[in-house]
């Protein structure tokens, strides 16, 4: 299956609708889907047709993060890849931006959620950024904004352990808008866009820059700088630990690390 099957887009009473469509691999993301999805969002900024964006996925599954065998094979070399491209274009869309999660959230599937504005998730989602359990370190400028939006302790607790959070957690520490019944999420954030949408576009797009504009150099910069640590940290011990138990199904073994 080719990115295009992979990515879905509709475009309807002015909002792009893009659904993560490999529900055979949990929606893991490939190189060819960031691309997608970064050529989508870049493409919707002038884009007259388009006033609002959505990022959804099915009733059981969200994103299970990076495709782990694509991701050792070819990782993310500098800030010009595809995933890098894809952080860019959400952290920088001028437009409102909506997700609907339901099930499982993954690294990135939880990260990106940190620079949509407005988040919908089914009863059954769990939220984790399991990232220094893979001898890595957070990205998406997580390492920024999980502290301000959970607190600093509730940030260290997700960021540092690496375990689920789920739906009402979620929803108290302020990382999504409301807790839905998994069928609902999808049309439900699909008619709150419709709302947006049916707003003036110059007064969303202002307000948004006037919420985040101050914030969005020290994103960026934060971005730029745990790319550069990741990258390194992908070729140390523990990392390469990390995955070398994940792909035997073992667990790893941090000891010498």
């Amino acid at each position: 299956m080719n990115a295009n099957a992979e990515i879905l887009q509709h475009t309807e009473d002015g909002v792009l609708t893009l659904t993560l469509n490999r529900p055979q691999r949990k929606n893991a993301l490939t190189s060819a889907m960031y691309a997608t999805l970064a050529d989508a969002l870049e493409r919707a900024v002038d884009a007259a047709a388009v006033r609002v964006a959505v990022i959804q996925g099915q009733e059981g599954m969200f994103s299970a993060g990076n495709d782990i065998e694509e991701f050792l094979q070819a990782p993310p070399a500098g800030t010009d890849s595809p995933v890098f491209r894809f952080l860019r274009a959400i952290a920088t869309f001028p437009k409102p931006l909506v997700a609907a999660v339901c099930g499982p959230a993954v690294g990135i599937g939880t990260t990106l959620l940190f620079h949509c504005d407005l988040v919908y998730a089914g009863d059954n989602a769990a939220f984790s950024m399991p990232f220094v359990n893979l001898g890595l370190c957070a990205e998406g400028a997580s390492s920024l904004l999980a502290p301000q939006m959970f607190g600093y302790h509730r940030a260290a607790e997700a960021l540092l352990l690496g375990e689920p959070i789920y739906a009402e957690t979620a929803l108290e520490l302020g990382l999504v808008n409301r807790v839905l019944p998994p069928r609902e999420v999808n049309a439900h954030a699909q008619q709150v866009a419709r709302k947006l949408a049916a707003k003036p576009l110059t007064s969303l797009v202002e307000t948004k820059r006037l919420m985040k504009g101050a914030q969005q150099p020290a994103v960026l910069q934060r971005m730029a700088e745990e790319g550069a640590v990741f990258a390194r940290m992908l070729r140390e011990p523990a990392a390469k630990e990390a995955f070398a138990a994940f792909l035997e199904k073992r667990t790893p073994d941090f000891s010498r690390c």
